[in-house]
């Protein structure tokens, strides 16, 4: 997909939202550290979210060969992983009180 916030092309199109005093403050400010405008910011961001949410959803087409050899791996029997075994032993940081 191409990167659409990047396109330098005539706006026509006119978008309206409401934030709260809370959130202008903070799209203000990432706008400023970023070195554009409110609306240039507030448009990036917004078109690199919907293309990442766009592509989330992409359907993967593959040929029955590449299906077939990729249903044959999930079919095997599990494998003794020590790596796996080492990370699930541990716990977690966000339990660690």
């Amino acid at each position: 997909m191409a990167a659409i916030a990047s396109l330098p092309t005539a706006r026509s199109a006119r978008l309206g939202l409401r934030a709260t005093p809370e959130q202008e403050v903070v799209l203000r400010r990432a706008a400023e550290v970023a070195h554009k405008s409110l609306t240039d910011f507030i448009l990036d961001s917004a078109c690199l979210a919907a293309e990442q949410t766009l592509l989330d959803q992409r359907l993967l087409m593959v040929s029955g060969t590449q299906y077939r050899a990729l249903m044959d791996l999930l079919e095997q029997p599990e494998q003794p992983n020590e790596g796996l075994r080492d990370l699930f032993s541990r716990t977690a940081p966000w339990d660690k009180a």
